[in-house]
């Protein structure tokens, strides 16, 4: 019987990661714009993120675990920093 095995990720050669940590989420990655804040309804346990890839949320027990945050790394994070865009732009 075959298993189906995630592939590794490929490098993706040129890029460059501004943050402390490729998958973790940092003090220094929230975002404190009041402005931004004002427009977004943030629920409550959860921070608005931001590092080279857009937008994201977090949980508050996230911040500087020093474990990797899975939506830091998943296609999912794509949707959520689009509509946290076009909340921005209205």
């Amino acid at each position: 019987m075959a298993r189906n095995f995630i592939k590794p990720r490929k490098h993706e050669t040129g890029r460059v990661i501004s943050t402390k940590t490729p998958y973790g989420v940092t003090s220094d990655m929230i975002v404190k714009d009041d402005e931004v804040l004002n427009k977004l309804q943030v629920e409550s346990g959860k921070i608005l993120v931001k590092d080279d890839m857009g937008y994201f949320y977090a949980d508050e027990k996230a911040i500087d675990s020093g474990l990797a945050y899975p939506v830091r790394y998943s296609e999912w994070r794509y949707e959520m920093n689009d509509k946290i865009m076009e909340a921005l732009n209205d």
